[in-house]
């Protein structure tokens, strides 16, 4: 893992671990949860940090004996049960928490989709490509899918 990620990503991912709801929370760190806040730029004031200890501390005691939260596998579904028990609303800071983390894959699978898109557009014979061509281009690249539904007729006729 350490050659295929950087190691603010893997940092990432192994704090995110810390939340993992399987065996009753048994991974639930506090200090490292915290430490995952500080990754998430803008995600948390130093105010809201400082809740969020709070709300872990007490969180953690009332899921491990709450059988709501007993079969729960994975992150999604933990997501689910908070909003099924109201804990959402109970624990607001947490659930931002767990909100980012199940965005972060996909906003990471984004961002090297278009990297790997800009590779494949800007090729050396279009090095020269100003950033509003590229922009479309690139547009055009990722999101084919739409575009391919679109008739050429109607383009040529347009233009």
């Amino acid at each position: 893992m350490q050659n295929r990620f950087p190691e603010a990503s893997t940092e990432l991912l192994i704090l995110m671990s810390y939340l993992d709801p399987r065996d009753s929370f048994s991974k639930f760190n506090t200090h490292k949860l915290l430490r995952l806040t500080k990754l998430y730029l803008g995600g948390f004031t130093i105010i809201e940090c400082m809740m969020l200890k709070d709300q872990l501390a007490t969180f953690i005691y009332e899921v491990r004996d709450d059988d709501d939260f007993i079969d729960i596998g994975d992150l999604g579904g933990f997501a689910r049960k908070m909003v099924e028990t109201g804990k959402h609303a109970i624990f607001p800071l947490i659930n931002r928490l767990i909100e980012l983390e199940l965005v972060l894959p996909v906003e990471t699978a984004s961002v090297e989709r278009v990297f790997f898109s800009f590779n494949v557009v800007k090729t050396d014979l279009r090095k020269e490509m100003g950033d509003e061509w590229m922009n479309d281009s690139l547009v055009v690249y990722i999101e084919w899918e739409v575009f391919a539904t679109i008739d050429n007729e109607v383009v040529l006729q347009r233009f």
